[in-house]
């Protein structure tokens, strides 16, 4: 493990008004070893160079603590947007651990977004972060099968494990679900695929599933994204040329026809797709006790 300087932890606040309902963001790590082919951060504008090489910001606790104590605005802190909180790194060096209990500490809500079941490992500390403010563990899962997971996510947690890991998440009583994104067109977007992931979620006590029917494909991600097509899909990388071009969303041809299917199985399973709705739900039972917190 590298450590890297940096002068701040989380980002400037926000109304909370946007993805998922996040007042902070906050990334501890920088860059990523899951492999993931399709990984939107390894564009050129965000700057993070050598992408596979997991970095931890030096002192990062440290400098968290002191965030914390000087913000006057409370609210909920997102970690994982651009590094996953729970890479391999994380069960020796604990740092996305250390940043909970001082969530906790300081009356902080948590939302997490991972690929790892290793999330589960921390359940005792979100449980206390839930006694007094909003918490979301969020699972990005694009297929519900393990082998083509294997391809598309060589070095992630497999499906079958994160659905387990969600399910252990959602006893403990915290507010949990999917990230279905990116649907890959011509890779993953079936009906078979879509209604797989939705009826897992729901069986494992998830309570929403929120959709990307699709992929963006900018700089050199793109073309990091075609080299890889080329060896585990060949051919795939022609359509994609053919069907979208420069284009910087690459949205399933079936979308129309997908977007009905996946609006049909949440309302069947009783699951939450609106962001709307996910974040209302997040933040349902703290309104009346920390209203002026978590407005």
């Amino acid at each position: 493990m590298r450590f890297i300087e940096a002068k701040k932890i989380l980002s400037n606040w926000s109304d909370g008004k946007g993805w998922f309902g996040n007042n902070y963001g906050m990334n501890i790590y920088k860059g990523c070893c899951h492999g993931c082919i399709y990984c939107d951060s390894r564009s050129e504008c965000y700057k993070v160079y050598n992408f596979d090489e997991v970095r931890a910001k030096k002192d990062v606790l440290l400098l968290l603590e002191k965030e914390l104590i000087s913000k006057r605005k409370k609210g909920v802190i997102g970690n994982g947007a651009m590094s996953d909180p729970y890479n391999p790194f994380e069960r020796k060096y604990e740092f996305t651990r250390g940043t909970l209990k001082l969530i906790n500490k300081y009356g902080f809500g948590a939302s997490l977004l991972t690929k790892s079941d290793l999330v589960t490992r921390d359940v005792d500390i979100l449980e206390k972060i839930k006694s007094h403010s909003p918490v979301m563990v969020k699972f990005t899962i694009t297929t519900y099968d393990d082998e083509l997971c294997k391809k598309i996510e060589p070095n992630v947690t497999v499906t079958s494990k994160r659905f387990l890991a969600l399910k252990k998440i959602s006893e403990a009583g915290i507010f949990t679900g999917v990230l279905c994104w990116p649907i890959l067109p011509f890779i993953n977007d079936t009906e078979e695929n879509i209604k797989s992931i939705i009826k897992a979620t729901a069986e494992n006590g998830g309570k929403f599933v929120a959709p990307c029917l699709g992929v963006t494909l900018r700089q050199n991600q793109r073309t990091y994204f075609y080299n890889k097509l080329d060896i585990l899909f060949p051919g795939v990388k022609e359509k994609y040329i053919k069907t979208f071009g420069d284009s910087y969303e690459c949205n399933s041809i079936n979308i129309d026809k997908l977007n009905d299917i996946f609006k049909k199985e949440c309302k069947k399973y009783g699951l939450l797709y609106k962001m709307s709705d996910i974040r209302k739900a997040m933040r349902s039972k703290y309104i009346h006790k920390q209203i002026s917190l978590f407005d």
